[in-house]
């Protein structure tokens, strides 16, 4: 296993720069607000552990199933990301009365160092675009979805991040980069599904399609 320091820090610190704008600034979108002003895991009690399906597939290279797993230790409430497992593992430290799902941004920080290895672009602008897009052109929409044998009904939200970047010659395969986010409060930990999918060339399969997805609850024992 390897331990390295949280790599969904600066993306946390960028975060609440760009929600905390001076009066005048723009106005917090909807998908910030569903994203980064939601406290997620109200209807989630410690101890418990939600854990996430990681699936990884594309022509880029082979692809691999794995987990990730969101601990919420007893006594004073704190968090711990485990992000994947193995080799490729990473483990936050704990996050103290959280509030905000870890697995967000854990997802959005592997993404982006991904980006950069796959294209060596910067990470910071990588970072500075995704929060662009969630604050001036994401999607947001009503969807429906299926969890634990239910129908549940939450939110979809979805960017293009990449999409008439003025830098795009540097990586011109992923400016139709796409990253979809499913929320609801009715299932726990307040995120279902994040993806982000890099479409091939046309009629080709996808360059990257990688998706983490809720799977079961220490609360409820699915």
């Amino acid at each position: 296993m390897m331990t390295s320091p949280w790599r969904s820090l600066p993306l946390a610190l960028a975060v609440t720069v760009f929600l905390t704008q001076p009066a005048g600034a723009q106005e917090v979108s909807a998908a910030e607000t569903l994203l980064f002003q939601t406290n997620h895991l109200q209807n989630v009690h410690a101890p418990t552990t939600l854990t996430y399906s990681f699936h990884k597939e594309g022509s880029a290279e082979p692809g691999f199933d794995d987990q990730v797993r969101l601990v919420l230790a007893e006594g004073k409430p704190a968090a711990t990301l485990q992000f994947l497992t193995g080799p490729r593992q990473y483990t936050a430290p704990a996050v103290d009365d959280p509030e905000g799902n870890p697995v967000l941004l854990g997802f959005l920080e592997h993404d982006i160092a991904e980006m950069q290895r796959l294209t060596g672009g910067s990470q910071a602008y990588f970072r500075k675009r995704i929060l662009l897009a969630l604050a001036s052109n994401a999607q947001v929409r009503p969807h429906q979805f299926t969890y634990a044998g239910k129908r549940v009904d939450g939110r979809e939200v979805v960017i293009v991040p990449y999409q008439n970047d003025p830098m795009h010659v540097r990586f011109e395969q992923y400016t139709g980069k796409r990253y979809t986010f499913v929320v609801s409060p009715q299932v726990p930990g307040g995120i279902y599904q994040v993806r982000a999918v890099a479409d091939g060339a046309k009629g080709k399969p996808a360059l990257v399609d990688e998706t983490l997805t809720l799977a079961a609850s220490g609360n409820s024992g699915r």
